[in-house]
């Protein structure tokens, strides 16, 4: 404890530090009092609730503080963004022009984060339309269409816009990803209510304190696993040639290359939640096919055949979407050109294929581990846990909220570090989600 203390106050004596801790709780701040601010022309009172706690709509209102099932101007949250991210991300791999811009460093980052957010504009406004039309009854609006519609269009995307600027202003003046802390925020808002509703209901009667308390050393465990899957990482080490320029001898040492056991992070789990609510929507818009025994089963998010289909589709979702990130071609260009080989493997070409070789064989367990992580949630609630609480048992949340953790405390430590003083534990560092040797110009989404 007195270590804690003593931690605390070097982090208040380093002024820099202490200014972008509360310059974040104050960002923070303004996003978690916006979204209770309600659109204007609804009526509160009268919105039902009740649709946005299941399926995509309730990870959508999770990752969104609440602000969706409360009809706030922050509703859609930053979600738009990640998606403009995630595609700008894939046309860089597709679109030759966008691949150019990857590879002009500063100025090209720059043009695609200008893309980003054009991009963002418009799915924000799709989405709003989207919104609007289906989660809010005709007894809340209290302007009529098409008025409603389209002062609220422009207020959710406005909303969205502000979230991503208070984002940046996080990253710049704070401290940590400023979009992660948001999303981190939004779903750590949800455990307070989920943490009260599960104690509730096991002591008054549905298995006692005892239970309760094994769900929690559950958890604890849960969060500790997925702490190695995402600092787990597998070293290649790499020689440096010696160089003498003058009297002075540079290079002749040996360093690693730290291979991410998960470089896809999340990613792989949101796009296979994505494909998993086919079958729900299907069955929605085709009344004859909602009868259909495999739609049933694959709308089941407690049947074993959906989460059989949801674990496979993560690890190829895991494959492939390491493969768009991971560029092994461009690491042997960048160990040749700075005089590194592997030992005992050739520059060039060899080094190419054993780079590859070892990222496949690694993300092999790292895919495995990620399917078990996103299928806990559902194997909890099969065993009486909370629908809201077994959430945090593992999936998306969990994976996030881990990440993000660990990023910003690395950062603290890394400021303290650089004042002389000690880091946040007595022995080893903190790693955060950073060391993935990306392909060339591609710049990883916030989550």
């Amino acid at each position: 404890m007195k270590k804690f203390f003593t931690t605390l106050s070097n982090i208040w004596k380093i002024e820099d530090l202490r200014v972008r801790i509360t310059n974040t709780l104050l960002f923070l701040l303004i996003y978690r009092v916006g979204s209770f601010i309600v659109l204007p022309g609804v009526n509160a009172d009268t919105l039902n609730n009740s649709k946005a706690k299941e399926g995509l709509v309730g990870l959508l209102n999770m990752f969104a503080g609440g602000s969706f099932s409360r009809s706030s101007i922050f509703a859609l949250g930053v979600m738009p963004y990640i998606s403009a991210s995630i595609v700008v991300q894939l046309l860089g791999i597709a679109v030759p022009y966008f691949t150019k811009l990857q590879k002009e460093g500063e100025s090209g980052r720059n043009k695609l984060n200008q893309w980003t957010r054009y991009l963002t504009i418009g799915i924000t406004a799709l989405q709003a339309i989207g919104y609007l039309k289906s989660q809010i009854p005709a007894d809340a609006m209290l302007i009529g269409n098409p008025l409603f519609l389209v002062l609220n269009t422009f207020v959710l995307t406005a909303g969205t816009l502000f979230v991503m600027w208070l984002g940046e202003k996080i990253t710049d003046k704070g401290i940590g990803n400023g979009i992660s802390l948001i999303i981190m925020v939004g779903i750590i808002a949800q455990l307070p209510a989920a943490f009260a509703t599960e104690f509730q209901s096991r002591t008054n009667g549905a298995g006692g304190l005892i239970t309760f308390i094994v769900e929690i050393v559950a958890l604890l465990g849960v969060v500790m696993f997925t702490i190695l899957i995402v600092q787990g990482t597998r070293k290649i080490a790499v020689q440096y040639a010696k160089r003498i320029v003058g009297n002075k001898q540079y290079g002749g040492v040996r360093q690693y290359i730290p291979l991410k056991v998960n470089a896809a992070g999340v990613m792989p789990i949101i796009f296979a939640q994505a494909l998993m609510f086919i079958p729900a929507t299907v069955a929605q818009f085709f009344p004859n096919a909602a009868s259909n025994s495999i739609l049933i089963a694959l709308s089941n998010y407690n049947s074993w055949q959906h989460n059989v289909v949801f674990a496979i589709l993560i690890i190829l979702f895991t494959y492939f979407y390491t493969a768009i990130t991971v560029n092994p071609k461009q690491m042997s260009d960048d160990m040749k050109k700075n005089g590194g080989f592997i030992p005992g493997v050739a520059p060039g070409n060899a080094t190419t294929t054993y780079i590859d070789e070892v990222i496949s064989k690694i993300t092999l367990p790292g895919s495995i581990f990620l399917a078990i992580v996103a299928i806990i949630p559902a194997l909890a609630s099969m065993v009486g846990v909370s629908s809201l609480f077994a959430r945090f048992f593992g999936g998306t949340s969990l994976i996030i909220l881990v990440g993000v953790v660990l990023d910003t405390l690395q950062q603290i430590e890394s400021h303290l570090l650089m004042r002389h003083y000690d880091g946040l534990m007595k022995t080893g560092r903190i790693k955060g989600r950073s060391g993935v040797p990306a392909a060339a110009g591609t710049t990883p989404t916030a989550i």
